[in-house]
């Protein structure tokens, strides 16, 4: 849903009271001598922006189901409802939502030097602080815990996105360095969720795999998410999970058996032989369609997998599992990824240079 919104600005006051009063008297008002002392606080238009959008505890929506377009203009009627709404409890970490505010708003301080970014940003990080469950991981949504948002979330990177937030402050890096007053909370919050990591990573007949894109938050057993996201082992969001745990210097022991098997599966899962193509046809109902096709040249990975036989399987919205994509809806084939080519450049470039870093 595409928002509409737009700037506000506040004015920084730097001169002396006397200064102040003086105005009138330095040049404003059509005088030819003295300077003004009201000067404009540097701004961003996004950042501002921002600000408007952020909720009360520091987090921020995705109104609709969509990110934020914050290159749109808002109406003032719509900027008063964006204010009203300050006190909703409808924060999220879906789609990047908070996370991408955190790390725009960091820059924009840098730039700017403007304290309104800095302080934003150092709110939505507390929300983090204050989201992370006693399990180490991160919900969907907080403090809404209605269905599967109380999942640990690795569903699209969430909570990725959010333990590289905590890595940033760790090492000062991406512009982090300004909030060094929350490197202990991030460093502790880090290692909860490392030990959250490990512990969710499935043991399938007695041998580490991998993750499902969601786990629950109290048995860390795999989870399902909406009607067509049943419990699996991901083929996609492992792979941000494992990229995480490489960026870890002096990697322990159980960090570096979890990668290495996580690796294993997931070359042990790879379909050879496969492409997937989008194609016009009149005849379904979105007027187009995703077919999988022979190609000898091409790898591919299953979104889902199942928990005991790492079968790929396909589930529409009536939450059948089926052997293949084109046993599900048209909607949900050209509307899902349900294959994809996302380790591709882990296992060929990354966790090659990791072994070789590591592994001596």
């Amino acid at each position: 849903m595409k928002q509409h919104i737009y700037t506000y600005s506040k004015k920084l006051l730097t001169g002396s009271l006397m200064g102040i009063f003086l105005l009138p008297f330095l040049g404003i008002g059509g005088c030819s001598y003295g300077i003004s002392t009201l000067q404009e606080a540097a701004k961003d238009s996004v950042a501002e922006r921002m600000l408007l959008f952020q909720r009360n505890n520091g987090g921020w929506p995705q109104p609709g189901g969509d990110p934020i377009n914050y290159d749109l203009v808002l109406t003032s009627t719509q900027k008063a409802t964006l204010l009203a709404e300050k006190a909703k409890l409808d924060a999220t970490i879906d789609d990047k939502a908070t996370t991408r505010e955190i790390n725009a708003l960091v820059s924009a301080f840098k730039k700017t030097q403007n304290t309104a970014y800095l302080k934003a940003a150092e709110n939505g990080i507390k929300y983090l602080l204050t989201a992370q469950n006693s399990a180490g991981g991160w919900g969907q949504f907080f403090p809404d815990t209605s269905g599967y948002h109380k999942h640990i979330t690795y569903n699209d990177q969430a909570m990725m996105d959010v333990m590289w937030i905590f890595k940033n402050i760790t090492d000062g890096k991406n512009d982090f360095d300004a909030v060094k007053t929350l490197i202990p909370q991030a460093k502790a919050a880090m290692a909860k969720g490392i030990d959250c990591i490990l512990k969710t990573q499935y043991v399938q007949h007695g041998k580490l795999t991998a993750w499902c894109a969601q786990h629950d938050r109290k048995t860390l057993l795999p989870a399902k998410a909406r009607a067509f996201e049943l419990p699996s082992l991901s083929g996609n969001e492992s792979v941000g999970i494992i990229q995480f745990l490489m960026a870890i210097d002096n990697p322990s022991p159980e960090i570096k058996r979890a990668i290495q098997a996580a690796v294993a599966w997931l070359d042990s899962v790879k379909i050879v032989g496969i492409r997937v193509d989008n194609v016009v046809d009149a005849s379904q109902p979105k007027g187009k369609d995703r077919i999988v096709v022979t190609d000898p040249t091409s790898t591919l990975w299953a979104r889902f997998y199942e928990l005991d036989t790492n079968k790929p399987f396909f589930t529409g919205r009536d939450s059948v599992p089926r052997a293949t994509l084109a046993e599900i809806e048209n909607e949900r084939r050209v509307g899902y990824a349900y294959y994809g080519n996302w380790p591709t450049k882990l296992l060929s470039t990354e966790y090659p240079n990791w072994v070789q870093k590591w592994e001596k």
